[in-house]
């Protein structure tokens, strides 16, 4: 069976992300699986819409999708393998052509969606979760940074939340994603399969009316908000990691002092990345961020000796020797050199070379 299922299945395009054991974790076969049924579908007149789940060890739904193959990365880097420049190049193209579609691209976010699963269903016109979902961008815990896209929606959340979501890989559930602006509305998780056969068996008329039915279909909120959202704007807002660091590692209260030995255990050459990354991000396109992305992504796995990447040592010590103790360089952000952090910032190609040059 494949790993990605594309089927046109009454007006809809339904994909299903179908490697359960791997939590749908995206290969670079899985990309171009997603990427070629969208670009047929794009004149398919019979497509009115596109619908993407993912799959569980016990059928659909259950797990969205847990990012990109990181096994794969710390392989591939430490073989030399150009594969994983394809990797990246065509997942950040496939991430610009979600958000740029021109069809309703309803994404399912049942269960875990984190890294490259945010990047296959940020750019969804409608962004669904359930009470199960688990949404977060945990780049930093690996030595690696908010991808896919993550500076530009990240920066795009209300005041400095998505720093705070950059810098510490904070999980939300799936009400909390709603109202860090993540998704657009919550259905009980229980409703999915009926919400999925309804799709395919209704003649709509149009797009705009699947995408209508779909927002009629979301349950009502519980809560009114995230908590310590003036805290995250005060901290997160301040000028640099040290002042953030300070600002936490001085007070007392309980959230502060847990904020603080997350950011203690993250890469601190990465918190001083992402920062620059997400705040020059607000600026920008979202072309020029993917751009911007790619060019950080090629200093983490190919720029930097492999002895020397954080990216590598912090998927060894998750996922490969799992002793959950990464050697971080340097040890401290207090030890982080600007000039290292600027450094990444630097593209590699010029810009009538850059991968992804043409993307607009």
């Amino acid at each position: 069976m494949s790993d990605v299922i594309a089927t046109i299945e009454g007006r809809i395009g339904c994909i299903t992300l179908n490697r359960p054991k791997a939590l749908n974790a995206l290969s670079l076969d899985m990309v171009r699986q997603i990427t070629s049924a969208l670009l047929a579908w794009v004149h398919n007149e019979q497509v009115l819409a596109v619908a993407v789940r993912g799959t569980h060890k016990e059928g659909p739904f259950g797990a969205f999708c847990a990012g990109g193959d990181i096994r794969y990365f710390h392989q591939a880097a430490k073989a030399g393998d150009p594969s994983l420049e394809d990797f990246f190049t065509e997942e950040y193209r496939l991430n610009h052509l979600i958000h740029t579609y021109p069809k309703p691209y309803i994404a399912l976010m049942d269960g875990i969606v984190m890294g490259g699963g945010m990047g296959i269903s940020q750019g969804a016109s409608v962004r669904v979760v359930t009470e199960r979902s688990k949404m977060a961008m945990p780049e930093t815990h690996i030595g690696l940074f908010p991808d896919v896209g993550g500076g530009y929606f990240l920066s795009r959340c209300a005041g400095r939340l998505g720093e705070y979501l950059g810098l510490t890989g904070h999980l939300l559930h799936g009400e909390d994603a709603v109202h860090a602006g993540l998704a657009d509305g919550m259905v009980a998780s229980g409703k999915l399969a009926h919400l999925w056969q309804t799709l395919i068996e209704t003649p709509f008329e149009n797009g705009e009316a699947v995408e209508r039915w779909v927002t009629t279909r979301f349950d009502r909120l519980e809560k009114s908000g995230l908590s310590n959202r003036a805290e995250m704007d005060a901290v997160f807002g301040l000028n640099s990691v040290g002042d953030i660091l300070q600002k936490l590692e001085s007070a007392s209260d309980e959230w502060s002092v847990q904020t603080a030995q997350t950011l203690r255990h993250r890469s601190p050459l990465m918190l001083h990345v992402v920062l620059e990354q997400i705040r020059r991000a607000r600026g920008m396109s979202l072309a020029d961020d993917l751009r911007m992305e790619r060019d950080l992504v090629r200093h983490c796995f190919a720029l930097r000796p492999v002895s020397d990447s954080e990216t590598v040592e912090g998927i060894r010590a998750l996922a490969v020797d799992k002793d959950h103790s990464p050697q971080w360089k340097p040890a401290r952000s207090e030890d982080v050199d600007a000039a290292e952090v600027a450094a990444f910032f630097v593209s590699p190609w010029p810009a009538h070379a850059h991968p992804l040059r043409e993307l607009n």
